[in-house]
């Protein structure tokens, strides 16, 4: 396999540590909530192989990566900027972008508000969205003694005090949870209780499964437990701010060619009115090659069928233009 290596570059604002392999035009990969660049452990190699140079971040807020204190500091601006000036550091005038999760958001807008930079767009398990009709928090669900989870990470240090000392937790069942593995949850999906603990912490973990190995779960567990989950609640805290900021650009589609991949089994498409938006995405994204559906996958997809996502995403390059536009 091509060896994965590891550097840390000063871009626009912040330290920035990635992991790269590979020689070729450039793919960019960002991770989502709570990820690493080891979540894209299976694509590095296999993207460097078919002839790319594969680049993966600690994301702002994570890893190795800088941890700026101050909420305002995880916008999607900051986040956008991250990423051009990772290009900018890496000497490369373009790249393909790819993301999953709050990492495919990344993705879509970098491609939206960047696209002399970003020539591609690969999403996985979160599809581009449209700016909202209304502030995000204020539609968000919530009945008498349950909340949307996105509410519940609103409030600074709720959220760390229980996700800091369960660590190993979040790894091991919490993947598991979200993943095409899943048991079937009496509890709606994404809901959490108003009041008390949001998770059974001291549940005994159900067994791995073969995608997920110890080995993975500690070097999640280990690179979360030096640094604590506030950066990436931090981005959920920009919410808001990001649909204020967003406004200029209301109705801007994402210009690019772009691939979607997500299973059949993600919480995220079963979400009410979500069949219908992915259906209907070429209407935000009217260069989108393909939607992808795997299978038996669940949220994790590129962890969880990296084979599949592998060979689609390798596809998707091969048929872009072999140089960056001019």
């Amino acid at each position: 396999m091509t060896e994965v290596t590891h550097r840390t570059f000063q871009t626009k604002c912040i330290h920035m540590h990635p992991a790269e392999a590979g020689a070729g035009p450039l793919v960019l990969l960002c991770h989502g909530f709570p990820g690493l660049w080891y979540s894209w452990r299976h694509q590095l190699s296999a993207i460097a192989e078919a002839g790319f140079r594969a680049v993966a971040p600690d994301m702002r807020g994570y890893g190795q990566t800088d941890r700026p204190e101050a909420i305002d500091q995880y916008t999607v601006f900051h986040m956008v900027g991250d990423m051009v000036g990772l290009l900018d550091a890496l000497g490369a005038d373009q790249a393909i972008i790819a993301g999953h999760d709050w990492g495919a958001a990344v993705a879509s807008q970098a491609a939206q508000l960047r696209p002399d930079r970003f020539r591609g767009v690969i999403g996985l398990s979160v599809p581009f969205r449209a700016r909202a009709p209304a502030r995000p928090t204020t539609i968000m669900p919530q009945t008498g003694d349950m909340i949307w989870y996105q509410l519940y990470f609103q409030e600074p240090g709720v959220a760390e005090a229980e996700y800091d000392r369960n660590v190993r937790a979040v790894f091991h069942a919490g993947k598991i949870s979200i993943s095409g593995d899943a048991l079937p949850s009496t509890r709606p999906f994404g809901m959490v209780p108003r009041q008390g603990s949001p998770f059974r912490w001291n549940a005994t973990p159900p067994p791995l499964p073969g995608w997920l190995t110890e080995a993975d779960v500690d070097f999640y567990t280990a690179e979360f437990t030096r640094t604590g989950f506030r950066g990436g609640f931090n981005w959920y805290r920009n919410i808001d701010r990001n649909w204020e900021l967003l406004a200029p650009f209301d109705g801007l589609p994402v210009p690019v060619p772009a691939l979607y991949i997500a299973g059949d089994r993600d919480p995220v498409i079963k979400f009410p009115g979500m069949d219908r938006h992915i259906a209907e995405l070429a209407k935000f994204v009217p260069q989108l090659r393909r939607t992808i559906i795997l299978p038996g996958c669940g949220h994790l997809t590129q962890e969880e069928q990296p084979a599949e996502v592998n060979a689609a995403m390798i596809d998707f390059l091969r048929g872009l233009p072999s140089e960056p536009a001019a």
